[in-house]
């Protein structure tokens, strides 16, 4: 038992009055092992929820506050047969390495009894009148085989009969060992044994579980490698001056630490001294180096190729943008889809259902066939060739394939469903500030400002999340915000030195007069006002377009996708925007609440939306979509609301985005319907005495094996995505 002093680390307090560990489990690997677990924990007294990630074999479990302990939640895992540990990477990495070799040792050992007992079969075809002991070498290879290498099913199957549950591994423990035992009494009496067919099987078995282990294991690296580009130390510079390298869990925000030439920044947070070049490939998608100075954002994994900086913390040990990243991909893959769960339903129900078409399979000819014996080869042949483990393959292999392809290309999903969502698409909506357009505007009117003013619109501009405030904090040179209310859609308001200063829309500052002339100065930029009970000043900000903008959506038009602006920003910078990537459907001045009036128009026409903002007024919009993507950049309470995010400062990923979304639900329905096929045309066959053992077991294994490389093909690009014609 884990001594609960070591637990105490690892509970979570993610609510008031809530408790949570996350621990890595043993023995997961299907959609009925999820379920036992979930099950097994509803009615638990306090547990809240029991969310299982197969990809990574974690479960989170909560509960409230003093109605369980971390040993009785390890206990009660303990007890539906599924060791667990609390998560740890390492530890959660060294079981599932050990679990792969296993995996790998079992299907040697299939394999070769496999090969041996067939080279034995053709010897026995070629000499009729063999010898016995050549018959009892054979036995012993397909005993110590099948005892060795059907370890991991026999396991599996009598934890879920332990559960008074049946799991996939249950028709096939059944179906092996009836085999061997068939083929044992076949070889005394002198019939015709079935000795090769139990190890066959249980080789191709092993091979599709090792192959869909490879697969979650890849996705789940991706993750790691990034994790691994944060320095586990960082050097701090303390008030005196000194320079102390500490653990970086040591770290605050506030702090400030040094990135010397050479070494990976350790932290998210503001240059404040210093000017160098980094590589930050990992969040832009961009392989040039790019310079920085003072007032310039660094996270951590970054590479600092240049001088040295000094950084002023604002995420360390928790909460930098890799964490986040890795939050998200962890979440894409444990959430199911409506398909996943449709399979995973309907194996949990198809495997007593084996059961008992096998069972009424035997009954039936054995009493209208001519022997027991035939009755009970042909139950065998039901129980092995219906085995719904293609149909419990078929959904997951597709989503963690896809989660992972979508990763490589600069998109993290941020929900279960948001594959199916991003694959009914038919129309395109995009924000323009920090959308469209690059997430870092620049000040051209500065000078419009006084010394004090400039400093105040600065220290406000801190408390919001608007890029056209960070563009105002940037030149202002803002270190300490003041607090501030912000709200979304029209802008942050503080009580400072007992008077009302405010930051925001024209509107919200009632700058309408100001803005005027400033928008006949600067007919292209957005505009930001500064308050204060004496006047009101209007600041002018440019944007540049993303990079690949005018590509991406041309490329999306030329798909068939309706394109749209919907944008709180001037009606003319947005107009001018529209031009330049040539859409014709924009609007601007809009408020959330418009944007979400002008969604529900579109959807109330049939089509289906896909919002692509990051503002903090953009989060309504993003729920209010059929489906939501938001740029890495973005706040946090949009990435909430977002399906999907996508990094570095290119749009392609929206692109790509749907047009893996498209051929991912292809892969999917592909895959159940590769799995009714094979049940349709097998199931007949092996009740109508038509599939020996051997055939079965081919036949079932072929399936899981062809529905497992048919969702490979989700790692491959799918080129343009266009919108079927029915749409």
């Amino acid at each position: 038992m884990t001594d609960t002093r070591e637990l105490d680390p690892f509970v979570l307090h993610p609510a008031t009055g809530v408790s949570a560990i996350d621990l890595v489990v043993e023995g997961v690997h299907c959609g009925a092992c999820v379920a036992t677990i979930e099950k097994g924990f509803a009615g638990q007294r306090g547990v809240r929820e029991a969310r299982v990630n197969l990809a990574s074999k974690r479960v989170t479990v909560e509960w409230d506050d003093g109605e369980q302990t971390p040993q009785t939640i390890l206990d009660r895992l303990q007890a539906l047969g599924y060791p667990a540990y609390p998560f740890a990477a390492e530890r959660r990495d060294g079981v599932e390495a050990a679990y792969e070799r296993r995996l790998l040792r079992c299907l040697a050992v299939a394999a070769a009894g496999t090969v041996s007992l067939m080279l034995i079969s053709a010897a026995l075809w070629a000499m009729p009148q063999a010898p016995t002991a050549l018959r009892g070498l054979m036995a012993a290879i397909a005993v110590v085989t099948v005892a060795y290498a059907g370890l991991p099913f026999f396991e599996n199957a009598l934890r879920a009969l332990r559960q008074r549950a049946i799991n996939m591994d249950a028709p096939i423990a059944l179906g092996v060992a009836l085999t061997m035992a068939l083929s044992l009494v076949a070889m005394v009496s002198g019939a015709e044994t079935y000795f090769d067919s139990a190890p066959m099987l249980l080789a191709f078995l092993l091979a599709g579980r090792f192959l869909d282990q490879r697969m979650r294991a890849r996705t789940r690296q991706v993750a790691a490698d990034l994790a691994a580009l944060r320095p586990t130390r960082a050097v701090r510079l303390e008030e005196n001056g000194e320079a102390q390298e500490v653990a970086i869990a040591e770290v605050k925000p506030g702090d400030l630490v040094l990135s010397r030439a050479g070494e990976r920044v350790p932290v998210d947070g503001v240059v404040e001294d210093g000017r160098s070049e980094i590589d930050q490939s990992f969040v832009t998608g961009e392989t040039r180096p790019v310079a920085v100075e003072a007032g310039a954002q660094v996270f951590a994994g970054a590479i600092n190729l240049g001088g040295a900086l000094r950084i002023r913390v604002r995420q360390a040990a928790t909460g930098t943008l890799v964490d986040e990243v890795n939050a998200l991909l962890e979440k894409a893959i444990e959430q199911r889809s409506s398909y996943v769960k449709l399979a995973d339903r309907a194996a949990r129900y198809y495997a007593p259902l084996v059961a008992v078409t096998a069972l009424a399979a035997f009954l039936g000819w054995a009493a209208f066939g001519p022997s027991w014996r035939q009755a009970l080869e042909i139950a065998v042949a039901v129980l092995i060739i219906t085995c719904p483990c293609a149909l419990g393959l078929a959904v997951p292999a597709v989503q963690v394939v896809a989660a992972g392809a979508m990763f490589r290309r600069g998109v993290i999903l941020n929900s279960g469903d948001a594959l199916e969502r991003l694959a009914d698409v038919d129309t395109v909506v995009f924000d323009k500030t920090g959308t469209l357009t690059l997430p870092r505007p620049s000040l051209v009117n500065a000078g419009d400002a006084s010394e004090e003013e400039f400093a105040l619109a600065g220290a406000l501009a801190l408390s919001s999340h608007h890029p056209l405030a960070a563009a105002v904090a940037a030149a202002a040179g803002a270190k300490a915000p003041i607090t501030a209310h912000e709200f979304p859609g029209q802008g942050v308001t503080a009580l400072y030195k007992g008077k009302r200063v405010k930051l925001g829309s024209i509107a919200y500052c009632k700058a309408e007069a100001e803005a005027r002339a400033v928008a006949e100065a600067y007919p292209d930029a957005s505009l930001i006002a500064f308050r204060t009970p004496e006047r009101a000043v209007v600041f002018a900000a440019t944007q540049a377009a993303r990079p690949d903008a005018a590509e991406t959506v041309a490329r999306l038009g030329k798909a068939g996708y309706e394109i749209e602006i919907l944008s709180g920003d001037r009606a003319r910078a947005v107009e001018a925007l529209a031009a330049t990537l040539k859409v014709t459907n924009w609007s601007g001045d809009l408020k959330p609440a418009d944007k979400i009036a002008a969604l529900k128009a579109l959807k109330a026409t049939g089509r289906k939306v896909l919002m692509v903002g990051d503002g903090l007024n953009d989060a309504p919009a993003l729920a209010a979509a059929d489906a939501s993507m938001s740029p890495i950049s973005a706040t946090h309470l949009t990435q909430a609301q977002a399906d999907a995010v996508f990094l570095g400062d290119r749009l392609g990923p929206v692109a790509e985005a749907l047009a893996l979304a498209r051929k991912a639900k292809r892969l999917m329905i592909e895959n159940l319907g590769l799995a009714a096929i094979y049940n349709v045309i097998a199931v007949p066959l092996a009740l109508a005495g038509l599939a020996t053992p051997l055939v079965a077991a081919v036949a079932m294994s072929g399936s899981s094996i062809l529905v497992t490389l048919n969702a490979l093909r989700a790692r491959r690009s799918p080129g343009t995505a266009r919108v079927p014609r029915a749409l």
